[in-house]
């Protein structure tokens, strides 16, 4: 395709404001054409503030008159609507980009991956954190062999519940797990490789009747047997998120949150000098990063990975060939390690 991929956005919470809407305005291959949504006036009023001739109020896409005007369709709506607007936009003859969590269900995740092949339309999902500045300085480091041997990797999450948090999280198998989960996976997968064996779950359920559990621990190996490790937090007083890769001559640091890698060399002996090197090493690396990304966050131009989303679906589009690590097989690899690990946790705190 050399003209512009005409694109419209349905399902206008947070992340589609304020992540996929500026992706798409600031990716040349685009056009967005319209604003789809089923709360009343939200649609009309963004599509007046970005200029758009196209709006609809509904949540369902069939509903929509100036369809035809469409190439591609971001879903940005509540995971429970993803594969009923997927598979009505495929229907429509539309490419289809959508949030993750990809579906309720694998049943649900393989019929739109089965259908997108049937009707030869491009279908890809946002896992963006691994386009991030920070996952791609890991990635480089990695395939240099700067880390040596890896001994371990490990994801740790620490969610404070007063944060900003969907309205629709608690009808969610296991509730935030379930939505966030997701981002864990596939930056694992990204560097364990398709192979993750899960060998322990544990889950301490929610003090107050929450559907998401206060504690997650998943322990799983991969073909090599290199321990992995998922340990995730719902009720605590500070929200990070932190991917870490202990290797043979460093540990590397992905700072999810604030989009910042740190590379801390072996410690040796654990020796006065090697204790003031690392926190040196910590501190400057941290610092030299923070400032700019600091910034970037205070103007909304800190993407987490979001402008490579949307330019490797563009390029998936124009090319016919399948969308580079965020297509089909990708999202139902990471939907099964979800329902696989939600089901172990829940026979354990359900009984």
């Amino acid at each position: 395709m050399t003209a512009k991929i005409r694109i419209a956005c349905v399902g206008l919470g947070w992340v589609a404001q304020h992540r996929h809407i500026p992706a798409i305005l600031r990716n040349p291959a685009y056009k967005l054409v319209g604003l789809i949504d089923r709360h009343e006036g939200r649609a009309e009023k963004l599509a007046a503030r970005y200029g758009l001739e196209h709006f609809a109020q509904t949540d369902r896409i069939e509903n929509v008159s100036w369809l035809d005007e469409v190439d591609a369709i971001c879903i940005g709506a509540p995971p429970m609507d993803h594969a009923a607007l997927c598979l009505a936009a495929l229907g429509a003859g539309k490419h289809v980009l959508t949030e993750k969590p990809f579906a309720l269900s694998l049943a649900e995740g393989e019929e739109m991956v089965a259908t997108a092949a049937k009707a030869g339309k491009t279908l890809a999902i946002v896992h963006n954190f691994q386009f991030s500045r920070a996952a791609r300085k890991l990635e480089a480091d990695l395939k240099a062999g700067r880390l040596g041997t890896l001994h371990r990797l490990a994801a740790i999450q620490y969610g404070n519940p007063k944060r900003r948090l969907p309205s629709w999280y608690e009808k969610l198998p296991l509730g935030l797990f379930y939505d966030e989960s997701p981002h864990f996976f596939y930056l694992l997968r990204s560097i364990a490789g398709d192979t993750m064996t899960l060998a322990h779950a544990h889950g301490v359920a929610g003090q107050n009747g929450e559907t998401t559990p206060s504690l997650v621990h998943l322990l799983y190996r991969n073909a090599s047997g290199l321990p992995i490790t998922i340990d995730c937090q719902f009720d605590s007083a500070v929200s990070e998120w932190h991917l870490m890769v202990t290797g043979e001559k460093y540990v590397a640091l992905v700072d999810i949150f604030r989009d910042i890698y740190i590379r801390l060399p072996n410690d040796g002996a654990h020796k006065a000098g090697q204790i003031l090197r690392t926190s040196f090493a910590a501190l400057s690396q941290h610092l030299l990063q923070h400032i700019p990304n600091g910034l970037a966050l205070l103007c909304g131009r800190l993407d987490y990975g979001n402008d490579e989303i949307f330019a490797r679906f563009g390029k998936a589009i124009s090319s016919g060939l399948p969308p580079d690590r965020i297509g089909g097989t990708e999202a139902l690899a990471v939907l099964r390690l979800q329902h696989e690990a939600t089901k172990s946790i829940e026979e354990k705190l359900y009984p």
